[in-house]
C-alpha cells in the first residue's frame, strides 16, 4: 500500500486491475472515453504512447490524485492488429498470427501535477500454428472478443504462444516493471509481497 497520493487507473480492464492489485496498490478505476484511431504516419510506437497519456489526462480523477493510462497494440509487420469486430475479423487476425512472432506494445503514462511521464514495453511474440477451426473455436470462447491481436495470453489463447521475449505483464496489458518504475519517481512506494 502507499502513503502517497491515490492512484486512478484510467481503464476498466480487469486485468490491468489484477496487476496493480497484485503490486500491493490501492487505486480507483474507471476507463477514459477516447478515439483510439491510429494518426497518419503515426508509428505503432508513437500512438501507444499517446492514446496512454490522452487516457490518463482525459480520466476524471480526485483532486490529487496520480493518474495512470495503458495503451495496448499487437503489431505483425508494421500493421497494429486492434481488437476483432467480429468472428471474420478474429478468425483472420489469429490465421496472419500463426507460425509468426509479432510484437506487443504498451504503452504506459503517469499524469501527475507536475505533467505526464509515458514509456512503452516492447514484447515479441511468437504463436505457433494454427488451422482456421481452432481459430474459429477460439472465438466461440468468447476471450477474445475485446482483445487486441484476439487473443489474451494470461488465458486459452496461452495455448497459442510458443515463445515470448520481454514483459509478459506488458502482453497483458500493464507492464510492471516499467509501471513501478513511474510510479516510484512519483514518490509511490510498491511492495510486492514474496511467498
Amino acid at each position: 500500500m502507499s502513503s502517497a497520493p491515490l492512484l486512478h487507473l484510467a481503464s476498466s480492464s480487469p486485468r490491468r486491475q489484477e496487476i496493480l492489485r497484485a503490486l500491493g496498490l490501492t487505486f480507483t478505476a474507471q476507463g477514459a472515453d477516447i478515439d483510439e484511431s491510429r494518426l497518419d504516419g503515426e508509428t505503432p510506437e508513437q500512438m501507444v504512447l499517446r492514446l496512454a497519456a490522452a487516457k490518463a489526462s482525459a480520466a476524471v480523477a480526485a483532486e490529487g490524485q496520480l493518474v495512470l493510462g495503458a495503451d495496448t497494440a499487437v503489431v505483425l509487420g508494421g500493421r497494429v492488429l486492434g481488437k476483432p469486430r467480429d468472428e471474420s475479423d478474429a478468425v483472420e487476425m489469429l490465421l496472419r498470427l500463426s507460425g509468426c512472432t509479432h510484437r506487443v506494445l504498451t504503452g504506459v503514462a503517469l499524469q501527475t501535477s507536475a505533467g505526464s511521464k509515458v514509456v512503452v514495453s516492447a514484447t515479441d511474440v511468437r504463436f505457433r500454428e494454427i488451422d482456421r477451426d481452432e481459430a474459429r473455436a477460439y472465438w466461440h470462447s468468447g476471450e477474445p472478443r475485446d482483445k487486441a491481436g484476439a487473443y489474451a495470453i494470461q488465458g486459452l489463447g496461452g495455448m497459442f504462444v510458443e515463445a515470448i521475449s520481454g514483459s509478459y505483464s506488458g502482453v497483458v496489458g500493464l507492464p510492471v516493471f516499467e509501471t513501478v518504475n513511474l510510479l516510484r519517481a512519483a514518490g509511490v512506494t510498491v511492495l510486492v509481497n514474496e511467498e
